[in-house]
């Protein structure tokens, strides 16, 4: 098997998987519970949120543990009151243009033909009538860094001449960091968001646990309501395993980011020599502002699902965008936000890098993927 859709789901670390085992059998406590057993596992719960808060410059206190990115992007719009403006990224998540798009109010900001916020654009639309901003850290289908440091500058600015002119309404910053954790440096301070978005998943945690960074003096409203954990805001049982495995991937993470993006950097230029040969072939997205686990791109006039499931019969497995979109046969707005025309969208496909890949898999891979698409190149022209 070669895996290169690390960007969709990332394996469980075996380190991750070590620190949860003990909290399925052996302290497997309701860390809400009054007897000892139970409040040691409630404090090494809350040691493990100190953890996943610190690599972010934060406190365990400021999390709230979710789901997954999902149900955290849903509890950041909470904060939305109903009928309030809202400017997200044309770039965004599914569960961010759902959420914005439940709201029913809401404007989205352009890109350039790279996938990369226009700051003008943002500058150009946010108003007095402006609640709620919503800027991913990096963009899932094109890997490509986002400037939420300038947008918080600007949003900064807004509120000061609020404050001066005896303005109310409020100004909210959240940012969606699924794709950027594990492979950079992710730190509030220098964001200068509101909330941040947080997931297990994409760093080689388990499923099913994210969090959600909440900034002093952020009043949210509960998705779900009952025991009152999580500072009230995500009532259930804490799920102490998960949260364990996402600590532990944290660690992990950031001990390796470094060599791990240099190493990253040297298998995309491999494999982006190797399939540089293909006709008409289009890289997407900019070098220097892509995470360097990202190499997107198209081959007009072939159908990418066709390369698909021919790469599948191999055992060569990537993804024609984001998997949510790609499962239900959305045509991507990403794409059609930096300017891809329907043939260049229809041929569009997306390998994303990581521990699973080595040289020896990674030229291997190049070399089928170059041959599979050739065959449909040909196919078609017949």
């Amino acid at each position: 098997m070669i895996y290169l859709d690390h960007a969709a789901a990332t394996p469980l670390s075996k380190r991750a998987a070590n620190a949860m085992s003990v909290y399925f059998d052996e302290k497997f406590f309701n860390p809400s519970a009054a007897y000892l057993p139970a409040q040691r596992t409630r404090h090494e719960y809350e040691d493990a949120k100190d953890t996943i808060a610190h690599a972010i410059g934060a406190k365990g206190a400021d999390l709230v543990m979710t789901s997954g990115a999902t149900e955290s992007i849903n509890l950041a719009f909470s904060i939305i009151a109903p009928g309030a403006k809202i400017l997200i990224s044309d770039v965004e998540h599914q569960a961010v243009r759902a959420c914005a798009a439940k709201s029913g109010n809401f404007d989205t900001i352009a890109v350039d033909e790279y996938g990369r916020v226009k700051v003008s654009d943002f500058e150009a639309k946010l108003n007095s009538e402006t609640e709620f901003v919503s800027v991913c850290l990096v963009c899932s289908e094109l890997g490509m860094l986002q400037p939420v440091g300038e947008i918080a500058a600007l949003v900064e600015k807004e509120r000061l001449r609020r404050k001066l002119n005896g303005e109310t309404r409020p100004l909210y910053l959240h940012c969606d960091a699924s794709q950027g954790l594990g492979l950079m440096e992710v730190r509030i301070s220098r964001l200068g968001v509101d909330l941040l978005t947080l997931n297990a998943a994409k760093v080689y945690g388990p499923k099913g646990i994210g969090a959600l960074y909440v900034g002093h003096g952020v009043k949210l409203q509960p998705l779900s309501v009952g025991g009152g954990q999580e500072m009230g805001l995500r009532s259930g049982t804490e799920n102490v395993p998960a949260t364990v495995g996402f600590a532990a991937a944290m660690i992990e993470a950031e001990k390796h980011q470094n060599g791990e993006r240099k190493r990253l950097m040297k298998l995309k230029k491999i494999l982006q020599k190797e399939l540089s040969t293909i006709p008409n072939i289009k890289f997407l997205g900019k070098e220097k502002m892509q995470l360097p686990s990202f190499l997107p791109f198209c081959v007009p006039g072939v159908d990418a699902e066709r390369i698909i499931f021919a790469l599948e019969d191999q055992e060569i497995y990537l993804s024609t965008g984001a998997a949510c979109a790609a499962s239900k046969g959305i045509k991507s707005p990403t794409l059609k936000a930096i300017g891809l025309n329907d043939e260049e969208i229809a041929g569009s496909l997306r390998i994303s890098m990581g521990r699973l890949n080595d040289e020896e898999n990674i030229k291997l891979a190049g070399q089928k993927i170059r041959e599979v698409i050739s065959a449909e190149i040909e196919r078609v022209s017949r």
